[in-house]
């Protein structure tokens, strides 16, 4: 069995962060492992508490993995300090993962800012040159680029900046254009193009940390990137179709509705 690591933060409620990636790490067959950055207070109604994890524990648990279990693939979701996002980089460098996968979590869907412009710094510095591949959306992009992005062309230059940043691979995800959500994948001299109709529900929490768990646990499973990009988009199009009405604000996704189908748990 493979086994994919993720480094992020917990979300109380289920619907993101580390509850997410383990759930889509099963939903795939591989073995899940887990380094918690932060715990947040949070539910479908947004995010009311971020409490960091020291850079020790982080650094220690990473360690823990990696010293006694081989680790075919590793997500990095919500990093909100300069002091986390160094030592996972500097630990990453020294045990040099084959796949690494970078969500940059920076803004929640409530608006809530997740990390502060030294940490965005830090973050495009240390880890995107480690990352096999990087998964921003629209508005992280234009943090990133420092660039407004309305348009597939201007997409399309945003991922050509934030390839220069030193990412071997950049997905951007289109899901906040106003049309079909288009997702683009750059690396550095082609563009691929992902089409998904867009899905009238307004449960989409975790979408993201979905979507970067299950590219990672197909990279693992020895799917070209290519084919890790589209059978992601299939699950996380699923999931959103069949999404929980969960809670009084945004609900999460399924994660384990083909699962279940198949097992006749569910009509």
């Amino acid at each position: 069995m493979k086994k994919v690591l993720t480094i992020a933060g917990s979300d109380c409620s289920g619907g993101a962060g580390i509850q997410a990636d383990l759930k889509t790490f099963s939903a795939h067959g591989v073995y899940g492992m887990s380094v918690i950055t932060a715990v947040t207070a949070q539910n479908t109604q947004g995010v009311t508490a971020v409490q960091d994890i020291s850079r020790d524990v982080i650094g220690k648990q990473i360690e823990a993995i990696f010293d006694d279990i081989e680790v075919d693939g590793v997500k990095v979701g919500m990093v909100s300090q300069v002091q986390t996002i160094e030592v996972i980089a500097e630990l990453l460098r020294h045990y040099a993962p084959q796949t690494i996968v970078v969500d940059p979590v920076m803004v929640s869907k409530s608006g809530y800012h997740l990390l502060n412009p030294e940490a965005e710094v830090t973050l495009i510095k240390e880890l995107l040159p480690l990352a096999t591949l990087v998964t921003p959306n629209i508005p992280e992009a234009e943090v990133m680029t420092q660039t407004s992005i309305q348009t597939l062309e201007q997409m399309e230059e945003a991922s050509r900046i934030i390839y220069q940043m030193g990412v071997k691979n950049v997905l951007l995800k289109g899901g906040h254009l106003e049309d079909d959500a288009i997702d683009i994948l750059y690396d550095g001299q082609e563009f691929s193009y992902f089409f998904s109709s867009r899905i009238a529900t307004k449960n989409t929490h975790g979408t993201g940390c979905t979507l970067s768990s299950a590219i990672t646990s197909n990279l693992a499973l020895g799917y070209s990137l290519n084919e890790a990009v589209s059978l992601a988009k299939e699950y996380i199009t699923i999931a959103i179709q069949h999404s929980l009405s969960i809670g009084k604000g945004v609900g999460p996704t399924h994660h384990f509705y083909a699962l279940y189908k198949k097992a006749g748990l569910i009509e």
